[in-house]
């Protein structure tokens, strides 16, 4: 899997369909949960793009302290159901980490996590904070890495 990274001004209008068809693919119809995706976030974020053969298999996107949280901050994690035995989550992660570190010069990341996650999220690092909560009728929960 290639990594891609770019402001939401430097896609183009077939990767930034890409991204919409698989965020509404994972989190709108296999997760069974209506939604607002298209948030007015992503003109804000550095878009973290993972391609296969040409094709958008892992995303997420990363915001700089203060634009979305307090500190900066990963969301919309999301990988390809078919592709998720390949460690692709891992990867797009890491590279989201790297690229805050890099391009925002921060270490200590804020996501909002979806509860079945924990043991992943926790293997990259992240700690979990404050109480369990409902996002968009999911189970969450705030992580921290340091």
């Amino acid at each position: 899997m290639n990594i891609i990274i770019k402001t939401f001004t430097e896609l183009t209008t077939n990767e930034l369909y890409a991204i919409l068809q698989l965020r509404s693919e994972v989190f709108i119809v296999e997760q069974n949960c209506a939604y607002q995706d298209v948030d007015f976030k992503d003109q804000k974020a550095l878009h973290i793009i993972g391609c296969k053969n040409k094709k958008v298999v892992a995303y997420t996107r990363i915001f700089k302290a203060g634009d979305y949280f307090k500190n900066a901050s990963i969301g919309r994690v999301v990988v390809k159901q078919n592709e998720r035995q390949y460690g692709y989550g891992k990867v797009i992660m890491q590279a989201a980490i790297n690229a805050v570190e890099e391009h925002f010069k921060q270490t200590k990341i804020h996501i909002s996590a979806q509860k079945y996650l924990l043991k992943f999220y926790t293997g990259l690092g992240f700690e979990q904070v404050g109480e369990e909560y409902l996002e968009d009728n999911i189970p969450h929960v705030g992580m921290v890495k340091n």
